[in-house]
């Protein structure tokens, strides 16, 4: 399997949209790797993670066709995560000559969000054979219309919402989705214990600073991937990612790296692509 990560910043973006801190004009003066949108991944060119407001830049920005796309996983319903009333936009008359139906699996608070934006735009008498809705729970696997086999699993991020990470597979391959959430609850080391991932993408909301219990930084990255070595999930051919970055956590990309180093992390930036 092959991700991209297509955006990797906090709900903000980095520099955040209304922001003039040290950090941020520091972000906008070396520009490349240090400018970061809203969080999203496509793995394989195929299945779509979360849909922020900046989906149609990356669309654009890395030449592929959203009315390709037909299953879309959401983590949780903030706003960088998920942007319904984009998603009307998939039905006429704004769209033409679409591939198939979009199917978004999400919570219950993300199915709500959608209703309310179908609600809102009833414009689209078709949208209803352009995007479906298919409620999605922690534990619970199911299988895309591509072949991948996702298992939501439970994240510790919105109190009253049941966030979602996902751990996906086909090939023989796995790929850990690990944002946004902070130290993963005891339910999902039991499940994973003894899985072997290929490839694992945390959570690095707050960088050199705690992420408190909604996000992660560096050091409960580091915490984390010791854990999964003890449950026997990585070896040495597993590729562990950071991800997922406010300007609240302060540290450039060449910081992050510098930082990460010693672990052999690898720092996500806009555009990365790795193969698992």
């Amino acid at each position: 399997m092959k991700i991209q990560y297509l955006g990797t910043a906090a709900a903000e973006g980095w520099p955040a949209v209304f922001c003039k801190c040290e950090a941020c004009k520091r972000a906008t003066k070396l520009g490349g790797k240090d400018i970061r949108t809203r969080s999203q991944a496509l793995i394989d060119g195929k299945l779509l993670i979360d849909f922020p407001p900046d989906a149609y830049w990356h669309a654009i920005t890395y030449q592929f066709y959203l009315g390709d796309i037909e299953s879309l996983l959401v983590t949780h319903s903030h706003q960088d995560h998920f942007y319904p009333l984009e998603l009307i936009l998939r039905g006429s008359p704004y769209a033409h000559e679409q591939n198939g139906c979009l199917t978004i699996y999400g919570n219950s608070n993300v199915k709500r969000l959608y209703e309310i934006a179908l609600a809102e735009e009833n414009d689209c008498p078709d949208i209803s054979e352009a995007v479906s809705f298919q409620k999605v729970e922690p534990m619970k696997s199911f299988t895309t219309k591509e072949g991948y086999q996702v298992t939501p699993l439970p994240a510790i991020h919105k109190e009253n919402e049941r966030c979602l990470i996902y751990l996906i597979e086909k090939g023989g391959k796995r790929i850990f989705y690990g944002n946004d959430s902070g130290f993963y609850p005891e339910e999902v080391w039991a499940y994973l214990k003894g899985i072997h991932l290929d490839l694992i993408s945390l959570d690095s909301t707050m960088g050199n600073f705690s992420g408190g219990t909604g996000h992660m930084g560096i050091a409960e990255n580091i915490r984390a991937y010791e854990r999964f070595k003890e449950i026997g999930c990585v070896d040495e051919t597993t590729k562990v990612v950071v991800n997922h970055f406010s300007h609240n956590g302060q540290l450039s990309h060449s910081e992050l790296e510098e930082m990460v180093k010693p672990y052999g992390f690898l720092v996500a930036y806009d555009g990365l692509v790795i193969e698992a």
